[in-house]
C-alpha cells in the first residue's frame, strides 16, 4: 500500500469530493494559507453534480445551477475564475437584445464568440406547467392566471389564503403546515402538494418544515405580490440583488459552456498551484485516534489498488451516510443515526428534437420561437417527471446545432424504486411518451437521447434527520475534520452556500476556531434560498 503525503513535510488537507465545495476549500487554501490541498474524487471528472455532461458535443447542467448569490464574496470569486462577458453572445448577436456587459473586462477578453473562458449575463424564466397551461412562478395573480385557474378556483384560494391569514398554525411541524402558512391550503393543493411529493417520495405531512425553511424562505403570497408591484422600480436584479428573494430573480450568471466549465478551471489553478487531485479514489476506510483523523484510504476504482494518505487536516464533503460508514470504531448510535440518512436521486433523460410541439406564446423573443424558459416545473399529477429542463436557453453554446432543441427531462427517485430499475432504451420512452402526452413534443421530432443518473443528489429531511445533530455533535469532536458542502453537511443547499461552507472552515483553521458551528449553520439562518 503506498502512503502518500504533501512535499517535504509541509502541511497538507486531504479533501473527499472535487465538488463545488471541495473544490473551493482547496482553492481558498492555496491562495489564503501555506497548505497543501490533496482532492479525492470517486467520479471521473470534477464538478460533482455541478458538472457538465458532454453528450455528442451537445452539453447537460445536471438539475440546473444558476450562478447568483446575495453573497458578493462568492460573486466575485465566481468572476475571478471567469470574468463577465464584454460582448454580445451568439444568441443576444442574433436576437438583437440589449444585456448588461461588463464595464470592467476587455471586450476582447470577455466575448463569447472569441473565448470560452466568460459567465454570460442570462435572463431567467421558470413556469410552473400545470393543466397543460403555463403558470408563473412563483405564482402570481395576474390575468393569465385568473383565466387559467378558473374563478372557482380563484375563490377557494383567495378564502383559504384569507383564512390562515387569520388563523394560521401556530406550530409548522411539516412542510404542509409551512405551505399552508404562506400560500392557504387551497393555493398548497394546486401548486405545490404534487410536485414536492413527485420530489420527495413522501407525503408532504410527513417532511420537516426545514425544507422549506431551505428552499423558500421569505416567500409568500405576500412578497409575491410586493415584487411585482416593484418591478417597475428595481429593474436590474443584479444590481439589486439584495432586495429581492432569490425564487424571484430574474436575472443570473452562467459560464458560457455551463457550470462544469467553471469547476473544471477551478481544479486547472488547483493543479497549476501545486495541489494535487485524484479522481477514481473512493474512500473506504477512515482511521482516526483520540479526538483527530489521522488516515484515509481509498480505493482506485479502476485498478482497486489501495492507498493511504496521511494528513494534517481533512475537508469531507462525501455524504454523512458514507462517511460514517468508513468509521470502524464510531459509536453504534452514530453509526445507525448516520446508516438511516436517506437521500434521493436523480435520473436526466437529455432529448435532441428538431423542434417542440408546444411554441412560445411570451413577448419575449427567442430563436426559431422556442419557450423562453431556462426549466420548468411540472405539475402534472399524471406523469412521473418533475422538472424540464431547455438547455438552448442556459446557453447557446450548450447545443451543436442552434436550430434545433435540446433538452433535460428530470426525474427524482430512490435507488430501490422501479423507474430508477428500467434500462436506458426504458428510460428514453418513458420520458419521450411522459412530454407527448402533455403535448410538448412530437416522437416523430426525436432525433437522440441519453440517459444520466446521480446517486444521492438531494439529502433529504426524512429518515433519521431528526437526529442529524447528534451526528454532528460527534463529527465536530475531531480537531482536524471539517464537514462541507450538500452531502457534507446534509443540508439542501445551493452552490454558494456550499462554497461558503469551505469557505468557513478554511477561515476557521486560519484563525484557530475550534469551533465549528459556524460551518454547520451556514445557510442555516440565511435570509433567502429557493
Amino acid at each position: 500500500m503506498e502512503n502518500i503525503r504533501g512535499y517535504h513535510g509541509d502541511k497538507t488537507a486531504i479533501i473527499i469530493g472535487a465538488g463545488p465545495a471541495g473544490l473551493t476549500a482547496a482553492y481558498e487554501l492555496l491562495t489564503k494559507t501555506d497548505i497543501k490541498p490533496i482532492i479525492l474524487e470517486a467520479d471521473s471528472q470534477v464538478g460533482g453534480i455541478s458538472k457538465t455532461i458532454d453528450y455528442k458535443g451537445n452539453l447537460i447542467d445536471i438539475g440546473g445551477h444558476r450562478f447568483f448569490s446575495k453573497s458578493q464574496k462568492v460573486m466575485n470569486w465566481w468572476f475571478n475564475i471567469l470574468p463577465l462577458q464584454g460582448r454580445p453572445s451568439q444568441d443576444d448577436l442574433l436576437l438583437k437584445r440589449e444585456i448588461i456587459l461588463s464595464k470592467t473586462v476587455a471586450p476582447d477578453i470577455g466575448d463569447p464568440e472569441k473565448t470560452d473562458l466568460v459567465m454570460l449575463a442570462r435572463n431567467r424564466l421558470s413556469r410552473i406547467f400545470f393543466l397543460k397551461k403555463f403558470f408563473n412562478y412563483p405564482i402570481s395573480l395576474d390575468l393569465d392566471t385568473l383565466k387559467n385557474l378558473g374563478a372557482v378556483r380563484i375563490i377557494k384560494i383567495a378564502l383559504s389564503y384569507l383564512k390562515v391569514k387569520i388563523y394560521p398554525i401556530k406550530e409548522e411541524q411539516s412542510l404542509a403546515d409551512f405551505f399552508t402558512n404562506r400560500f392557504g391550503r387551497e393555493l398548497y393543493l394546486t401548486f405545490f402538494k404534487d410536485y414536492t411529493e413527485k420530489l420527495w417520495g413522501v407525503s408532504c405531512e410527513k417532511i420537516k418544515a426545514d425544507w422549506g425553511a431551505q428552499r423558500i424562505k421569505g416567500l409568500s403570497i405576500t412578497t409575491a405580490i410586493i415584487h411585482t408591484l416593484k418591478k417597475s422600480i428595481f429593474k436590474n436584479n443584479f444590481k439589486n440583488g439584495k432586495k429581492v428573494e432569490t425564487s424571484l430573480i430574474e436575472n443570473f450568471f452562467y459560464p458560457k459552456l455551463g457550470p462544469g466549465q467553471l469547476w473544471t478551471r477551478v481544479a486547472e489553478i488547483i493543479k497549476e498551484r501545486g495541489g494535487e487531485i485524484y479522481l477514481g479514489h473512493e474512500v473506504v476506510k477512515i482511521k482516526k485516534e483520540n479526538n483527530r483523523i489521522i488516515e484515509i484510504k481509498t480505493k482506485d476504482i479502476k485498478t482497486n489498488e489501495l492507498k493511504s494518505f496521511v494528513s494534517d487536516y481533512f475537508f469531507s464533503s462525501m455524504a454523512l451516510k458514507d462517511l460514517l460508514a468508513c468509521f470502524s470504531d464510531a459509536p453504534l448510535e452514530i453509526k445507525n443515526i448516520a446508516s438511516n440518512l436517506e437521500y434521493r436521486d436523480f435520473i436526466t433523460v437529455g432529448l435532441l428534437l428538431d423542434k417542440l410541439k408546444i411554441n412560445n406564446q411570451t413577448k419575449i423573443k427567442t430563436l426559431n420561437n422556442l419557450i423562453p424558459d431556462t426549466w420548468i416545473y411540472i405539475q402534472e399529477p399524471n406523469v412521473k417527471i418533475c422538472r424540464l429542463q431547455i438547455f438552448n436557453n442556459w446557453s447557446p453554446y450548450l447545443i451543436k446545432d442552434l436550430s434545433k432543441v435540446w433538452i433535460g427531462s428530470e426525474y427524482v427517485c430512490n435507488e430501490t424504486d422501479e423507474i430508477w430499475q428500467k434500462n436506458e432504451e426504458e428510460m428514453k420512452s418513458l420520458a419521450i411518451a411522459e412530454l407527448e402526452q402533455m403535448g410538448i413534443i412530437d416522437k416523430r421530432d426525436v432525433l437522440d437521447s441519453t440517459v444520466i443518473k446521480i446517486k444521492k443528489a438531494y439529502p433529504s429531511y426524512t429518515g433519521s434527520y431528526s437526529k442529524i445533530k447528534e451526528i454532528q455533535t460527534y463529527l465536530s469532536g475531531f480537531d482536524n475534520l471539517f464537514c462541507i458542502g450538500r452531502n457534507g453537511l446534509h443540508r439542501y443547499n445551493n452552490m454558494d452556500h456550499s462554497m461558503l461552507s469551505a469557505m468557513t472552515a478554511v477561515n476557521n483553521i486560519i484563525l484557530g476556531q475550534s469551533d465549528k458551528n459556524n460551518i454547520w449553520n451556514v445557510n442555516a439562518e440565511e435570509i433567502y434560498h429557493e
